[in-house]
C-alpha cells in the first residue's frame, strides 16, 4: 500500500527518463531527502540487486538498505527497504507520451516503521515527504528536461 502518489509529464523520451531514474547515483541530484547512494551488488542492476541510501529526515542522516523487487525496463521499477527503522516501498512508471517523445513519470511511495521507526514514520516521515514528493518530481523534471553537462 502506498501513501503518496505523484505523476509529472516530462518532456524526454521514456529510454532517457529511464536511464537517469534508474542510474540511482542520480538520487541525490533530485530527491532532497537523499544525501548518498551506494550500489551493493555488482552489475547488472535487476530484481534483488541492493542499494544504500543514506537520507536526511528530521535532524537525522539515516541510512537505509533497499532492495530492487520490480525491474522492467524502460517501465517499472519498485524497491523495498530490507533494514533501519524506517522502511520504505517504492514504485515507479514511466509511460510514453506522444509517440514515445515525452513520457509521464509515476512514484507511489509508503512507509512501514521498526523499532523507533513506528513513531517516526507518522510524526516526521510522511510529513516530510508529503512536501518532498512533488519537489522530488519537480526537479527530476528540471534534470532531465534541462541536463547540466
Amino acid at each position: 500500500m502506498s501513501d503518496f502518489r505523484e505523476s509529472i509529464d516530462i518532456d524526454c523520451r521514456p529510454e532517457d527518463a529511464w536511464a537517469y531514474i534508474t542510474e540511482f547515483s542520480h538520487l541525490p541530484e533530485w530527491q532532497e531527502s537523499a544525501v548518498s547512494t551506494e550500489q551493493l551488488d555488482a552489475e547488472p542492476v535487476g530484481v534483488g540487486s541492493r542499494l544504500r541510501i543514506t537520507r536526511h529526515i528530521g535532524r537525522r542522516d539515516i541510512p537505509m538498505t533497499m532492495q530492487l523487487t520490480e525491474y522492467e525496463p524502460p517501465r517499472v521499477w519498485g524497491m523495498q527497504g530490507i533494514d533501519g527503522p524506517v522502511r520504505g516501498h517504492v514504485h515507479g512508471e514511466i509511460t510514453p507520451l506522444d509517440e514515445g517523445r515525452r513520457s509521464r513519470v509515476t512514484i507511489e511511495v509508503g512507509f512501514d516503521g521498526k523499532g523507533i521507526g513506528k513513531a517516526l514514520v507518522p510524526l516526521v516521515v510522511r510529513p516530510q515527504i508529503r512536501k518532498e514528493l512533488p519537489r522530488n518530481e519537480q526537479h527530476l523534471k528540471d534534470r532531465l528536461e534541462h541536463p547540466v553537462p
